[in-house]
């Protein structure tokens, strides 16, 4: 394939450029290339001698990009892409230039190609589901919701021993949920999240704005039953009931376990629970909710599981 120099740029330009508006579903278009047909024709562009790849966030709300940059793997240094911002865009374009760097970056064929060998990366939540679902309390259990109640809030679902990612890959994100519309604003943007409100954190920090005090969440459930903290019980048990049972009334899983340092709080297996079914939509809710039985390392085997 011939190559132009072009003024500015370290890399020849080849003289066919590869569109990528049709390597992702679109309206415009329809959905006439599979993910296998995306990746085969870009490796094919690529054994052509094509060195430009032209691109848009639109084109496919952003799914030509994620093709393109999976297809590309480890190459992607080694070619020019251009891309477009619509002028209605509500971008600058030194983020629009970061969202599209970060929409061509597959860490873990990067990290293959350093390393030499095979590298898996995977949610940690998603781990801590697959280990509970393979060799620990929910391994019985076809469909699994894991469940990380700790510094943050994550959730991880199985179904018949398989992760369950979901179209853009956000499945179990039960943490960044709306619990409180127009609520206490969260790292991500938006406001009233369930992590807001009932991760290791929130807690500690709706405890000081209740007493003043500022204590470790080990400490305050060791608290003396007087109103602050019963206050303090309630407002949690009504969040984590509410949050709950909205997964339940969506996905209805098997199972549910329960991970993270705050899973260790007793009360969430007796009168958690109870506020979990009373919130429901259904009368006849039996859903087991459980504790972990493979503790800190849950993750780690679950990592271990990958294929």
């Amino acid at each position: 394939m011939r190559s132009v120099p072009c003024r500015g740029l370290d890399k020849p330009w080849s003289v066919i450029t590869f569109g990528c508006w049709q390597i992702a579903p679109s309206g415009g278009w329809g959905d006439y290339c599979s993910p296998e047909d995306a990746e085969a024709s870009v490796k094919t562009a690529l054994e052509g001698g094509i060195t430009a790849f032209d691109t848009a966030e639109g084109y496919g709300d952003g799914e030509s990009e994620r093709r393109l940059g999976k297809a590309l793997g480890s190459q992607k240094d080694e070619v020019l892409i251009t891309s477009k911002i619509w002028p209605d865009a509500d971008l600058t374009l030194a983020s629009y230039q970061e969202r599209l760097e970060g929409t061509l970056r597959a860490l873990d064929r990067d990290l293959t190609a350093a390393l030499g060998r095979p590298v898996r990366l995977q949610n940690d939540a998603n781990c801590f589901a697959i280990s509970e679902a393979t060799m620990g309390i929910a391994k019985n259990y076809p469909f699994v919701f894991g469940v990380i109640l700790g510094t943050g809030i994550g959730g991880g679902i199985i179904i018949n021993g398989k992760i369950h990612h979901g179209r853009t890959n956000i499945a179990g994100e039960w943490g960044h949920h709306t619990l409180h519309q127009n609520g206490k604003k969260c790292y991500c943007g938006k406001k009233g999240c369930v992590e807001t409100y009932i991760s290791g954190p929130a807690l500690e920090q709706h405890w000081k704005e209740i007493t003043g005090k500022t204590q470790s969440l080990s400490e305050i459930v060791k608290s003396p039953m007087n109103s602050d903290f019963l206050k303090w019980r309630q407002e949690f048990l009504d969040n984590f009931g509410t949050a709950l049972a909205n997964v339940i009334d969506i996905l209805d899983p098997d199972v549910i376990v329960l991970g993270g340092g705050v899973s260790n709080i007793e009360f969430l297996y007796s009168d958690g629970i109870k506020n979990v079914y009373e919130k429901v939509f259904s009368d006849l809710v039996d859903t087991p909710i459980l504790k972990n039985i493979l503790g800190d390392s849950a993750g780690v085997f679950g990592a271990a599981l990958l294929d």
